[in-house]
């Protein structure tokens, strides 16, 4: 078990998240589940907790009740090597109801808050140039999904 484990907390729609998820992401699985009995707090054999594990990364997904919201304070963050993958998890996590943001961030339909961002910009942003980084940060801040093609294009110039 990690030390460490992100553990968002829905109002009644982990089971769905866990479902959701676990579609969009190669290699991913829910690990296990637990469902409330006849003690509560939720309704009997609703789920409780699901934990999943996305290409390796393990969440815990809890149906606390109404009083838990998320926030953009809080991400989730896909390193992505192609624009294709870019662009795959981009239209999966935006469906059905899922909303664009802007500089690579995304809500899901859940209200959970996602940046999917191609590795390039990671070593753009960090080039010794500091007007090339510059370039390639002024970009990103104008763009909504990120495009691998125009962030090369303004590290270039």
């Amino acid at each position: 078990m990690p030390k460490i484990t992100t553990f968002l907390t829905f109002n009644d729609q982990a089971e769905d998240a866990a479902n959701f998820y676990t579609s969009v992401f190669k290699n991913s699985k829910i690990v296990s589940t637990s469902r409330y009995g006849e003690s509560g707090p939720g309704a009997k054999g609703s789920l409780m907790t699901a934990t999943i594990s996305l290409d390796g990364q393990e969440l815990i997904l809890l149906n606390g009740g109404p009083s838990f919201t998320f926030s953009q304070g809080f991400s989730l963050l896909v390193y992505c090597e192609t624009q294709a993958e870019v662009d795959d998890y981009w239209g999966k996590l935006t469906a059905d109801g899922g909303k664009e943001v802007a500089c690579g961030w995304l809500t899901d339909k859940f209200g959970v808050s996602w940046q999917i961002v191609p590795t390039v910009l990671m070593k753009l942003i960090a080039d010794k140039d500091a007007k090339k980084a510059g370039r390639v940060m002024q970009a990103m801040m104008k763009m909504v999904k990120l495009d691998i093609k125009g962030l090369e294009q303004a590290a270039q110039g």
